[in-house]
């Protein structure tokens, strides 16, 4: 047993008052004299015992009363864990979990107001000198000091429903670095959740000094399906163009779902209709077809009916149909006869053309493609712009010049990890091999019959097969020798040929395969920007490159809402930091003054949606690497007793008291009823 304040067992030196008391009688007696008293003495003896044990019970009672008073006042307890901390300030951080998932309903209302119960209880465990600081998933600024138990009660009552979706761990570094900042006090960390298996997978490990007591809350257990993605089959949107959008529906539940209903709607109209079947805990990619669609940026948003979990129900996206697809043509003195032939023959695209010498390099990230064509030597600086377009997601699309300078080529290319033209071949030969498996190729034939006609080639340059990234060969000459294959490199893509554009090498710009292997290049590139973003996920957004003024700051608004993020440029694009900003799903504009510049959406974490839970063996499988974990009880019971336990140890202050009051009652009965004069005498004459 110890002693919360010690300093008061001084007090025991008390219990000499009710000893010295007895110890002397300060009453005096009156001799009286009789000629016979032998029959007063016996009946003195009899009573003079019998008030020597009340004397003697009633010195007991006082001395015991005064006795567990004392230690009352000196607070016993019967050690924990934690005894060494007594007396101390006490550091506790008590993370609230106010993800989505915590709008699941229980007995006693949403599992966040009863998250929001177990924290005041949590506090109120604790001494008035004690500090709190208070966490949620929202990891704001201000949650970063400590508070008293009126404050943190009062930010308590202030925690709403987040977007944002943490882990356990990235829980446990935030409240160790404040803890550091003073670590000569006791810490102990509170965790309340539902501890979804989406929080952690890894074992958890943090100092060994912290002590982590976990509250896990349990809902109900509820069906949900949820779209977990969607994406557009087409990177380039034309006007009144078919389209087609796979949709990701995810069945997190535990039963089959039949005919989900899905809808598709595209600036307010509804633009498809689907019904699916979905195993339980799978998931399956549908695709809604849909078309009629005017230039511009379009507000896009699928939806289904999903009851009672709704956070999860809408899902959005923004895109842009395009009026017009810029491209530009590099080149010698004048525009390739052939590309130019190609691209007048569809208003849609806008071809530009440059001179190899006479190129605005400030102006390429403009050009979703460009087509490097009838260039004879590949100069430095022209050489560093491509590779530096391309890296930030340009498509290059090279045709070596008949009388190309090759060194300059293997220059341009070569840091790309790209194959460039090692030497010229003069043997005849043929393209044997066309590659149907590649998305490059989809829906460019109706049919492909069994002996194609492919191009025929007089001399090419052979490449060379050292490139260290992604390569696809889509024509290959007999042998498997490449004809015109594809690159990926960092965030662009490269289309290498192995001749000009020149008859003297082969038929190709001739060749019925030549348009369609044009359009389809220049219909795949593009600086695409993401449908969506994800709340809590991505922070930083990336954009075409756009000009910024002081007095025309850029801004992301929706209705009422309007955030100015802080803008970077970096290697030609423009990048919007909107940190945690944005709380709320939905499509926003991005303006500059009344100019809509873009539509970016943003959606919620779909781990939230996944409403599956760690076990108390899964979770002290997860905290491992930590001494000390608490497992506390979530009943209708409240929390402070059993932390008072866990801090403090059993306290006997209580029992203590109430000893004392017993001991004071008996002393007074000990007063009232047992007599000692009431001796009866029976007188025999």
């Amino acid at each position: 047993m110890a002693f919360l304040y010690p300093s008061f067992l001084f007090a025991l030196f008390a219990l000499a008052v009710p000893v010295i008391i007895h110890l002397f009688n300060f009453r005096q007696y009156k001799k009286v004299y009789f000629s016979n008293v032998q029959f007063l003495k016996d009946v003195q003896k009899q009573q003079s015992s019998r008030s020597n044990l009340k004397n003697r019970l009633i010195l007991a009672a006082r001395m015991l009363a005064l006795f567990f008073l004392v230690l009352a006042f000196a607070r016993p307890y019967l050690p924990a864990k934690t005894a060494d901390d007594a007396g101390k300030q006490h550091l506790v951080s008590v993370f609230v979990d106010n993800s989505y998932s915590m709008q699941t309903l229980n007995r006693e209302g949403s599992l966040l107001d009863e998250a929001k119960r177990r924290a005041k209880e949590i506090a109120s465990a604790y001494g008035l000198n004690d500090r709190f600081q208070l966490i949620t998933q929202d990891f704001e600024g201000k949650q970063q000091r400590f508070l008293n138990r009126d404050e943190f009660n009062e930010a308590v009552d202030e925690v709403k429903i987040s977007p944002q979706s943490r882990t356990l761990a990235q829980v446990l570094e935030r409240q160790k670095s404040l803890f550091s900042t003073r670590k000569s006090s006791p810490a102990s960390s509170y965790l309340i959740s539902d501890f979804q298996k989406n929080t952690g997978k890894r074992s958890i490990r943090a100092d060994s000094s912290l002590q982590v007591h976990l509250v896990q809350l349990k809902g109900a257990s509820l069906p949900n399906i949820a779209v977990d993605s969607a994406w557009l089959v087409s990177p380039l949107h034309q006007p009144n163009a078919a389209e087609k959008m796979v949709v990701r529906l995810h069945n997190y539940g535990g039963e089959k779902a039949e005919k989900v209903p899905v809808k598709l709607i595209i600036n307010g109209q509804s633009k498809a209709l689907g019904s699916y079947d979905l195993e339980a805990g799978k998931f399956q990619d549908d695709t809604l077809r849909f078309s009629g669609l005017k230039a511009g940026w379009q507000n896009g948003e699928i939806g289904l009916n999903d009851n009672p979990v709704t956070f999860d129900n809408r899902f959005y996206f923004t895109f842009r149909v395009q009026q017009q697809l810029p491209v530009l043509q590099i080149g010698g003195s004048i525009f390739n006869k052939y590309l130019q032939a190609v691209f007048a023959s569809d208003a849609f695209f806008k071809a530009d053309f440059s001179s190899s010498g006479n190129v605005n390099y400030a102006g390429l990230n403009h050009y979703p493609v460009v087509y490097l064509s009838d260039v004879k030597e590949v100069s430095a600086g022209l050489a560093q712009q491509l590779q530096a377009y391309v890296k930030q997601g340009g498509t290059l699309v090279v045709f070596p010049a008949a009388d190309a300078q090759l060194p300059t080529y293997q220059n341009l290319l070569q840091p790309l990890s790209v194959d460039f033209p090692q030497k010229l071949v003069t043997d005849s030969t043929k393209v044997n091999t066309i590659n149907l498996q590649n998305p490059f190729f989809k829906d460019v034939f109706e049919q492909m019959p069994e002996k194609p006609d492919l191009p025929i080639v007089k001399k090419y340059y052979a490449l060379s097969a050292a490139s260290r990234t992604t390569k696809t060969n889509l024509l290959e000459l007999q042998g498997k020798t490449a004809f015109l294959s594809f690159y990926s490199s960092g965030k662009g893509k490269v289309y290498l040929s192995a001749v000009p554009l020149d008859e003297g090498f082969s038929n190709l710009p001739r060749h019925a395969l030549f348009v369609p292997a044009i359009f389809r290049i220049a219909l795949l590139s593009g600086h695409n920007q993401p449908l969506f973003y994800t709340l809590g996920k991505d922070e930083q957004l990336e954009i075409p490159p756009i000009t910024q003024t002081d007095e025309q700051p850029l801004h992301l608004q929706k209705g009422s809402f309007s955030l100015i993020p802080d803008v970077r440029q970096q290697e030609g694009n423009t990048l919007l930091f909107v940190a945690d900003q944005i709380k709320e799903t939905g499509n926003y504009s991005l303006l500059k003054k009344d100019s809509l510049l873009a539509k970016i959406a943003f959606n919620d974490n779909r781990q939230e949606s996944d409403l599956t839970y760690f076990t108390e063996n899964d979770l002290r499988t997860l905290f491992t690497g930590i001494k000390t974990v608490d497992f506390l009880s979530a009943g209708k019971q409240s929390l402070k007793n059993e932390l008072s336990e866990v801090n403090s140890g059993v306290q006997l202050w209580k029992l203590c008291l109430i000893l004392a009051l017993i001991f004071l009652a008996a002393e007074v009965l000990l007063i009232r009823f047992y007599k000692v004069n009431q001796q009866k005498t029976t007188l025999v004459v």
